[in-house]
């Protein structure tokens, strides 16, 4: 499904900063979601401290996603209580390596570049939007679920300044899924969707197992950019 120009004017108000923004940004997120844990120190850079705090942003069912979220010292006052209070966040979606069990495993969150407090998630504003333009940087892979659903998995290099990239795992689905089997390595994509985070087990090398949390973006709109 491509996505036009007409269809971004139809957005509503409280989209409309946000596919403004992205049209000089080419990672843009915007999430709104209930605070579901306290600060963890992540790293410091030239003396600024970074932390991590988990979101929970309702779906449109009844389900919701736990999406981490990186927060500077400067931004919020790391030493206080805030959970269960609601907050909306906007950013970027961030991706770096952690080397573990003798290779590298792909962490993502997203990094807060205005966080501001809310008295709710309200249900008329959209909570959960991504933008991105990036390149693909491996083969699409396109599959059939056992009930016949057409899937496929995505992975976008999307740059930074400074020669920097994040590498997003996206997932498609039906029409979309078709659209993405015919893509090439390089080949240069826009997406737009939302972020959404999936338990799975993960199987040690002494035979035992560990639940974890995947991350990716559930695509609802994309454009192969020629």
């Amino acid at each position: 499904m491509r996505c036009n120009g007409e269809e971004i004017l139809r957005l509503g108000k409280g989209e409309q900063r946000f596919m403004t923004d992205k049209i000089i940004e080419n990672n843009q997120v915007s999430i709104m979601g209930k605070i579901v844990s306290g600060f963890t120190f992540s790293h410091e850079v030239f003396g600024e401290g970074f932390y991590m705090v988990d979101i929970s942003v309702q779906r449109l069912s009844e389900s919701s996603d736990i999406i981490p979220v990186m927060i500077s010292e400067r931004l919020i006052d790391v030493t206080r209580d805030y959970v269960g209070e609601y907050i909306q966040v906007f950013g970027q979606f961030r991706s770096y390596n952690r080397h573990e069990e003798k290779k590298n495993r792909l962490v993502l969150s997203v990094f807060a570049r205005e966080v501001s407090f809310t008295e709710d998630d309200h249900d008329k504003v959209k909570s959960n939007q991504i933008f991105l333009d990036g390149y693909i940087c491996k083969t699409p892979v396109y599959r059939r679920t056992p009930l016949g659903r057409e899937i496929s998995d995505m992975l976008l290099a999307v740059n930074r300044p400074y020669g920097k990239s994040d590498y997003i795992p996206c997932i498609c689905w039906g029409r979309n899924a078709r659209f993405t089997s015919g893509f090439e390595v390089g080949g240069h994509v826009q997406v737009w969707g939302r972020i959404q985070s999936r338990e799975y087990v993960k199987k040690l090398d002494n035979d035992t197992t560990e639940k974890r949390i995947a991350y990716e973006v559930s695509v609802s709109k994309l454009e192969y950019l020629e």
